[in-house]
Parts: C-alpha cells; structure tokens; sequence
C-alpha cells in the first residue's frame, strides 16, 4: 500500500508524518531546533536548521515505517507562516537569519504606515492589517538593513519565501521558487481580489516583484524531490500554511465550519466560503486554500502566546519541569483564586491588535501560589480563544454549533472542558489530533489521486471526544468580565 508523507515545520520544532490511506498516522519523527533572540521583541532561525531538522525527521518518519521513497505516493508541505527569509539563488546561501512571524521588530515601520493613512488600502487589498506579524514588513526590513540587497533583488539575484518556499526550494535543489496562495495571503503583498501579487502595495514597501516565488494552488504537483536521494522522484504536491492545513485536516469546508488550532499560539479560522468576508472586529481575512481556479476563504483570529505560556511557566519561571507537568499543578486548586494571567510577552493579537500591550498578572493575594499561576496561565489560552470566537461570530453573523479543535494543548481535558464552559459550545476533539500534518497530506493526496475526492476524506474524520458547558452561563459571564478587566490592564495607552 503506498502512503504520503507530510513535512510540518513548525515554530519551534520540525515533524514529519507518514500517513495511510485511511488517515492514519504510521510514523513520525519530530525534532526541535535552536531559538534566537538577538534583542528584546526580536526573534530568528537559522534558515539551515529548518532544512536540516525537516530532512533529518522526514527521513526517520519513512525509516520508522520500514518504507523508501517508491512507497511513497505524495509529499505534503505545511510551515510556520509569515516567517521571512532571504537567500542568494545562485549559491541557495541564506542572507540573514529567518525573521520569524512573533518578532516585532518592524513596528515602527507599520506604525509609520498607519500615520500616512496607508491601513485602510492593505486591509481592502490583503485582509490583513498593518502588523509586525506579516511578512511584507520584514522583507522590507531586511532589503533596508542588507546593503546592496534591493538591487540585487531587482536583478533577479535574490529569492524571498515563506518557510514553505525555502523547504520546496531546497527539496527540488533550487528548480522551484514557489508557494501557495493560503501562505501568499500572509505576506500582506498579495491581493485577495486578483490572486497575485499587488504592484501597488509593492511599490509603497520598495519590494521589487522579481524576488517573489510564483504564486501556485494548495493542491497540485509543484515538483519532485531531488535533494533527498532516499526520497528522490517523490511528487511536492500539496502546501498550505499550517492554520489553514488544519482546517481542511479538520474537514471545514462548508461556511460556518470552524477550528481552534492550540499551538505555541492559538488560531481560529472559520471557514466563509468563495468570497472574503470584510471583518467589523478586527479579525483577519485569508485565503483558505486554493483548489484549481477554486479559491475559498476563511476568518481568522490569532493569539499570539497560546502554549508558549506554558513554556513560559517551564523555562522562565521554573515553576514546572516538564510542560506536561502544568495540568497537574493547575488541578491541585478549585479554582484561579482570583488570579488572572494575560500573556502579552509579544503584544495582543486579534481582536485587540495592541503591538505594545505587555503581559500582566492580576489578583494576587498573600494566598496565591503556583499552582493558581499555572491554573491562570492554562485559562489565558481559552479567554482568548473565547473573545475570537465571539468576535468571529460577529462577522459571519452566524452562531457557531461546535467547535473542532487540535494542536498539542487539546490532550489537556481540563483545558477543553475550561473552553466549553466559556464559549457555550460544543468543543469537539477528534481521533486524529495531528491535522496540520493531515491537512497537508490530504491536500497532495488529492492532487495524485492518492484520495479521489473531498467526500472519500470527509468520510475518515471521526470524534474522539465532545465537551459540553457544565458550569453555569453566570459563572463563566462573570470569568469572562474579571478576564476583560486584566485584558484593560494589559493595554498600551495607544492600543
């Protein structure tokens, strides 16, 4: 039987999947790489130990199952999004460390462009908004910072990409320099509209159009690795950004369908169907995949410190050893004791949009103690999931019937149940929880015939478990309102 591969390199580790044909998952390897933070809000990667932790764990995963390239029938590619990186197209040398999607440091820059008025034209163009988070603003950043680098950009010299750009270029040994429209939409370059790059916005971020990949579907055969010997010949057919990857993992593809991805951030995408949605609440508006000449669209709300609060807990503070450790200590307590933990480190993502908002911690008293921080901490990360969803509702105009759910945190059956208590929903886990990878599996599954159709894989996905509110409406709106209050705390005067 064959199987499909799927790569998804992720923030802070790569992972590799093998998939059968009834969406299981029969091996995987994942391996973590080196964080850099040069200054304080800056964050990189070594572009070399992204290729190198992706093809050491895509080779392990295919060992694991006793498998070689010929079993193979597909490659699927899913990434961090919004990361930037810069390399020379003769020599494939990166120029500069990747500027990865939590690094702040073009905040100046975006609030420049605000002042100009400029906001207004990138939200109606790109559905995105002026925010450190995309990438247009770090690749502009870095053709100023890089002497000589514009020019040579204008020259053809140099190729700009995406995680998913740079893992496709070195896996075809630099004879593809593309990317899919779903990681296109983040860059704050792309039109929704056109579905290419816009010239406009180009010009106003001094990005010449000859350093960006072609602009390909989510699902077609883009190449064949020839950089792995023991994948050699095995079609790249599939790619989406991570988020979008688990929404169709998830299989949300009718309007109104939704999914909360828990990672180092959280992410909640709706899916809106063949038009962009204009979000009123400061929501985002992306592609969500392109099939063909199809493309559909989603919502999405995304918290920047979802998991990462526990890492937090883990190697700052010391409270935990192991991150696995922080159910335990926050179920050793009732309740938060009043304790309430907004995890800013990197600023407040939707809806709030305050790049200099700063973490707090509210209602301390001589009675608080560990195990309340780590209780707060693991709360954060549905309060903030909660104020998306409520806001995403807002712009469908349509209420939610559940909400599927996956990412690492979602093992934590406190933590779900804490989210189905605040949103009055149905959060549902499914058997499968590895729905990026999947997603990206399906998507080049698809375009080999590996699946034929969307209805063979909607047919695959099943419920592990659904968590229903059991706390009372009037405990969690009270939860709710003392959250808000540390939310105002947390705020910059100008956010």
């Amino acid at each position: 039987m064959p199987y499909v591969l799927a790569l998804d390199q992720g923030t802070t580790s790569s992972r590799a999947l093998v998939f059968d044909r009834r969406g299981r998952a029969v091996a995987r390897a994942q391996q973590e790489f080196a964080q850099h933070y040069p200054r304080p809000g800056w964050v990189e990667h070594d572009p070399r130990d992204l290729w190198a932790t992706t093809r050491r764990t895509a080779l392990a995963a295919v060992a694991e199952a006793n498998l070689t390239g010929r079993n193979i029938a597909a490659l699927g590619l899913t990434n961090q999004r919004e990361t930037t990186l810069l390399w020379d197209r003769r020599t494939g040398r990166p120029l500069h460390r990747a500027i990865v999607w939590q690094d702040r440091r073009t905040a100046d820059l975006c609030a420049k462009l605000k002042q100009r008025g400029l906001e207004p034209l990138f939200r109606a163009k790109t559905g995105l908004r002026l925010d450190p988070y995309f990438s247009g603003t770090k690749l502009a950043w870095l053709l100023d910072q890089l002497p000589g680098t514009r020019r040579r950009a204008a020259r053809g010299e140099i190729a700009f990409g995406t995680v998913d750009t740079w893992l496709l270029w070195q896996l075809t040994g630099g004879r593809v320099h593309a990317t899919d429209a779903s990681n296109a939409s983040r860059t704050l370059l792309l039109n929704l509209h056109t579905g290419d790059w816009d010239d406009e916005l180009l010009r106003l971020l001094r990005i010449p159009r000859e350093i960006l990949p072609e602009v390909s579907g989510s699902s077609e055969i883009y190449g064949e690795v020839s950089a792995v010997p023991a994948l050699r010949g095995v079609p790249i057919a599939g790619i989406a950004g991570d988020q979008q990857a688990a929404l169709f993992g998830q299989a949300c593809w009718r309007p109104g369908t939704a999914k909360n991805t828990y990672g180092t951030g959280c992410f909640l995408l709706m899916h809106t169907g063949a038009k962009p949605v204009v979000s009123k609440n400061k929501l985002l508006t992306t592609v969500a995949w392109r099939l063909g000449d199809k493309t559909d669209y989603a919502l999405e709300g995304s918290v920047f410190i979802g998991g990462a609060v526990v890492q937090w807990l883990r190697d700052g503070l010391g409270l935990i050893a192991q991150s696995v450790d922080v159910e335990k200590l926050a179920a050793s307590v009732p309740d938060n004791g009043g304790v309430y933990l907004v995890p800013a480190f990197a600023g407040l993502g939707a809806p709030h949009w305050d790049a200099d908002a700063r973490g707090v911690i509210t209602g301390l008293t001589r009675g608080s103690n560990a195990a309340h921080l780590a209780r707060a901490a693991l709360e954060s990360i549905a309060y903030q999931s909660a104020d998306l969803l409520r806001a995403m509702e807002a712009d469908a105009g349509r209420k939610l019937r559940e909400l599927r759910v996956d990412g690492g945190a979602v093992g934590n059956n406190a933590l779900m149940q804490f989210q189905a208590d605040l949103l009055r929903v149905a959060v549902v886990r499914p058997r499968t929880t590895e729905t990026t990878a999947l997603g990206a599996a399906y998507l080049a599954g698809l375009a080999v015939g590996f699946w034929k159709n969307r209805a063979e894989i909607a047919q695959l996905w099943s419920a592990d478990r659904t968590f229903r509110a059991k706390s009372s409406a009037a405990s969690s709106r009270t939860l709710l309102a003392n959250w808000h209050r540390a939310v105002a705390r947390a705020k910059s005067r100008e956010g």
